[in-house]
């Protein structure tokens, strides 16, 4: 057991070499003029700049900016997802109305629907806000509806058996047992509102992590974008790792299939 855990830290140390040569290469390849700075700037200026953004509040008050947008659009998105799931999951009448516009909505690039939001919305907060809610909705439908309709009908007759009403079934049985699918639903819903996020902040933003990567786009700061796709980065993972967290809490009961 001991061998095997001292090879696994040795694999996960392991792991960031290749990370650490690329970033050894980008940063000699850039002080040798190889990869001049206005293609890409060096890491040492990336993190030079970071620091600067970050001591002058102009990265923090622009990440609000792009968080609020992401949260917001996020609740309209994953409630509207989680309350058409119910209804289409747990009723033959609801999946007849709800899914077939799901499926049809599932087909539509969202990225296709910016102009039309333009048009409706306006140049403002609100296009922004409605294509990531509209991006997340799917996710969250479609992983709660198959969760709930993938319930052991057995579990089902057993509560039915001891006497529970519907709403009781529901609440003790149907939805612990959608709750992995909802999970799952709710991680793929965070990485596309911050894929979402990116394209949402190209439309004529004033503010946010988009409108300083237009900034740095036409004075050629490529130092600047590159933190902004950090930041991005640093967004999708810490969202990821909350959605872990609340697995590993909500799902405590599950038998662990995998030896830590």
């Amino acid at each position: 057991m001991s061998l095997s855990k001292s090879i696994t830290r040795s694999l996960s140390r392991a792991r960031w070499l290749s990370p650490l040569a690329l970033l050894l290469l980008w940063e000699a390849g850039s002080r040798s003029g190889i990869i001049p700075a206005r293609t890409l700037a060096a890491p040492s200026t990336v993190i030079e700049t970071l620091w600067q953004m970050v001591v002058s509040g102009e990265l923090p008050s622009n990440l609000l900016v792009s968080a609020g947008r992401v949260l917001l659009g996020l609740a309209i998105g994953v409630s509207s997802g989680i309350i058409l799931g119910l209804v289409s999951g747990l009723s033959r009448q609801g999946e007849v109305a709800i899914d077939p516009l799901m499926q049809i909505k599932r087909t539509i690039p969202v990225v296709a629907l910016t102009p039309l939001f333009i048009v409706w919305f306006g140049i403002g907060e609100v296009p922004k806000i409605a294509l990531i809610a509209f991006a997340t909705v799917f996710p969250v439908y479609l992983n709660l509806y198959s969760g709930i309709r993938g319930v052991d009908v057995r579990l089902v007759d057993a509560a039915r058996s001891f006497g529970l009403s519907r709403l009781e079934q529901i609440w003790h049985v149907v939805l612990p047992g959608a709750l992995p699918s909802l999970l799952v639903g709710l991680r793929y819903a965070l990485s596309i509102s911050i894929i979402l996020l990116v394209i949402a902040e190209q439309i004529n933003a004033s503010a946010g992590l988009g409108y300083l990567i237009n900034n740095a786009r036409d004075f050629m700061r490529t130092d600047i974008i590159v933190v902004c796709l950090l930041v991005y980065a640093v967004l999708g993972l810490l969202a990821d790792g909350a959605v872990r967290a609340l697995e590993a809490g909500a799902l405590s009961w599950r038998p662990a299939l995998v030896e830590q």
